[in-house]
């Protein structure tokens, strides 16, 4: 009984200073991300370290807003169209990107980059026909470029076209034979023919 009583005590003893020790390094990470000085300091007080290159949320905010209104208010700027599809597609807004990238190809229907985003966008939003269709005209414009070809495989594949997934694959082989994408198509591919 004594003998149990002192191994219960030991094994409490380093419980308690396992979760100590995690509860004190818990609070020194965020005591060094977040210097309890930094609300205390005098206003021209250089900044603590760590603090230097953080990014100013308000500011950031601001210029995407006065982004997204520059596209608003000038639709004919290539540009402000391109740039407001950007901000979108960084946040996953993949419908109002599509809806910028559509009024930038407008502008400049023979684009290759837009034209090219249009396949990435919609690939990302599920949006497989579009996709290929978008993919299929940049290759129309860059036969070789092993981004479009990837991404005309990957949106075939992703409509369950086995036959256009083939033919996008052999064409991505051919442009780059040893592009890291192709195991993972062909495995795909594979799948698909059988069915699964």
């Amino acid at each position: 009984m004594l003998r149990e009583n002192i191994l219960f005590a030991i094994i409490g003893l380093l419980l308690g200073f396992i979760v100590g020790f995690m509860f004190a390094s818990s609070m020194s990470q965020k005591a060094v991300l977040q210097p309890a000085t930094a609300g205390a300091l005098p206003a021209d007080h250089p900044p603590v370290s760590g603090q230097q290159n953080a990014p100013n949320p308000q500011a950031m905010q601001a210029q995407v807003q006065a982004s997204l209104e520059k596209a608003r208010k000038e639709p004919q700027n290539f540009d402000a169209q391109v740039a407001a599809a950007e901000l979108y597609y960084q946040i996953q807004r993949y419908d109002q990107a599509i809806e910028y990238l559509l009024k930038a190809n407008q502008l400049k229907p023979t684009d290759f980059e837009t034209v090219a985003a249009l396949g990435l966008v919609n690939l990302d939003a599920g949006n497989f026909d579009q996709s290929e269709k978008w993919y299929q005209a940049a290759a129309k414009m860059k036969a070789d470029d092993v981004r479009v070809l990837a991404g005309l495989a990957a949106a075939t594949l992703g409509k369950g076209d086995a036959k256009a997934a083939e033919d996008a694959i052999a064409k991505l082989e051919k442009a780059s034979p040893n592009s890291e994408d192709l195991p993972n198509f062909k495995s795909r591919l594979a799948s698909l023919k059988a069915g699964k």
